[in-house]
This record gives structure tokens, sequence and C-alpha cells, in this order.
């Protein structure tokens, strides 16, 4: 009887369990948890760069059988998936690749979510992982994926155009370093009959001539001519590309429709295998790094 005229009395004065003044009064006592949020909003007019790194991708790549040095399978599967976050989104100006990474260079002026890292990083990473179970089969067909893969991000901001340059410069001479080093090890176990532990000591202390020079004189290889996606990684650039369609229309005072050829415009993320280290590629490119990009 007591706890129904309590009931009665907190309804009579408008603030029921259930009512809205009561859901507010409640909600209002709470709210103070809000303020052990950290900000995190990253610095203005700052190159907003997301790095994606595979986790635990050596044994990954072992398990799921990746050919070595360089598996094409897992490389384009990697371009898919930053094609996709490039595509969702859209603030990214430019995005660099090699092995199991990608950086994502978000604009000076964005203001996507406020510029909260957190919500840089955790989309990037999610959109990322998610499209990159999704987009398995495509390019693994004959493999099932075993286990879900795992990747990290970081936010890192540069402040001057020369900065990013640098950056993207560091990513690519590293693609180049370890893909050489790659290059002669497997070639050195596969072709040579070295032991894993015998082509790390062979290759101890060497030059990058020295490693050249191994794969030429011993395997007839050119290290030169080895595919650019391997030994350059992928760059992503948004583009406009004209695309060709076949449509049916129908033509005035004629009862069937008829496929007629459209041609439109349209822009979409485009892979490059090329140097950035140099002006030229900058200079092709002047849009990605203008201001009002």
């Amino acid at each position: 009887m007591l706890r129904c005229c309590r009931a009665a009395a907190a309804v009579a004065a408008g603030c029921a369990p259930g009512s809205p003044r009561g859901l507010a009064m409640a909600k209002s006592k709470f709210e103070y948890v809000r303020d052990f949020e950290a900000d995190d909003t990253v610095l203005p007019n700052c190159w907003i760069v997301v790095r994606l790194d595979g986790r635990n991708f050596h044994r990954f790549s072992e398990q799921h059988e990746f050919k070595k040095p360089n598996d094409d399978r897992a490389l384009h599967l990697m371009t898919k998936c930053a094609q996709t976050v490039m595509q969702e989104l859209e603030d990214i100006a430019i995005a660099y690749g090699q092995s199991d990474e990608y950086s994502f260079v978000f604009k000076k002026k964005s203001r996507w979510f406020k510029r909260r890292a957190s919500k840089f990083m955790t989309h990037v990473v999610s959109q990322f992982s998610s499209s990159y179970v999704f987009y398995w089969k495509d390019y693994f067909k004959d493999q099932q994926l075993l286990y879900p893969p795992g990747f990290d991000g970081r936010i890192v901001l540069y402040p001057s155009n020369q900065n990013l340059k640098d950056y993207l410069s560091w990513r690519q001479a590293d693609c180049h370093i370890n893909n050489l080093y790659n290059t002669v090890f497997w070639m050195l176990v596969q072709r040579g009959g070295l032991t894993p532990v015998q082509a790390q000591e062979r290759l101890r202390g060497t030059l990058a001539g020295d490693k050249n020079e191994i794969l030429f004189s011993e395997f007839n290889i050119n290290y030169n001519n080895e595919p650019l996606m391997y030994r350059k990684g992928t760059v992503l650039i948004w583009q406009k590309i004209n695309e060709v369609i076949t449509k049916k229309i129908k033509m005035p005072k004629e009862e069937e429709e008829k496929e007629v050829e459209v041609t439109r415009t349209k822009t979409k993320v485009v892979p490059l295998h090329c140097d950035i280290i140099g002006d030229q590629f900058w200079e092709e490119y002047p849009e990605i790094l203008a201001e009002d990009s």
C-alpha cells in the first residue's frame, strides 16, 4: 500500500520513473561521468596520418601459406581494403601501403568528427579489418580464412607539407630496404638451399650493393626488374576516370528500347606503383597538397 502511494505521488509530481521528467532527472544525475572522457581533439591545420599495421602478421602469413617473398593476393587484398577505407572516409587525401601496413593521410583542414583522434583511428582500423575479412575470399579462393586478422593503429600529426612528404618517403624507403632483404633471403632459402638461419648469417652486415650482387651473380636476378609494387609499394590517390556504360533508352516515336553507350566522369581511388621520394610525383599531382583540396 505504501509503495502504491509513493508511485501515485511520483506520478502526481511529474517525476515517475518512466516519465520524461523522471528520466531527465536520472540522466542529469549520472551525466557527470562524461567528465572522465579525455579531450583527444588533434591540433588544427596539421596533416593527420593514421598508420595501420598487421598484428602478428608473421604468424598469420605462415598459417595462411602466403607466398614468399611477396604474395600478390595478400598485397592486392590490402589495397582493396585501403580503397574501401578511402571511399568510406572521403577526407583522406592520399594513402600509402606496403607489406602489412597502410598509412592514410587526412586533409589538413578536415573537420571530420571534430578532429577527434579516437574517431579517426577506430574508424580506419574497423573499416579496414572488416573489409579484410569480407574480401578475403575474392583473393584467396583456395585458402580458407582460419581466424580473424588483427590490426592496430596510431596517429601522427605533421604540420608542414615537407614533413608529410618526408614521412611518406620514409615509408617507401622502408619498403625498398625490407623488400630487397626479403628477396635475397628467400632466394637463398628457396633456390640456394640454405636454412633460414644460414641465410640470415650470410646477409649479416651486407649493404644494398652486396645484396644486388648476390641476386645477379647467383640467381640471375636484376632487382631493378622486380615488379614496382614490390619495390615501391602502393600509392592511392583520387582521380577522375571516364567510364563507358551501356544504358537502355526509349527513343521518341519508337516502341522498343535501344541500347546506347554513355560516358560519365567519376572520381575513384586509383592505385599507383611509383616513386614518391622525388619531386616528380608531387609536381604531377599538386592537388594532393593543395590547401583547398
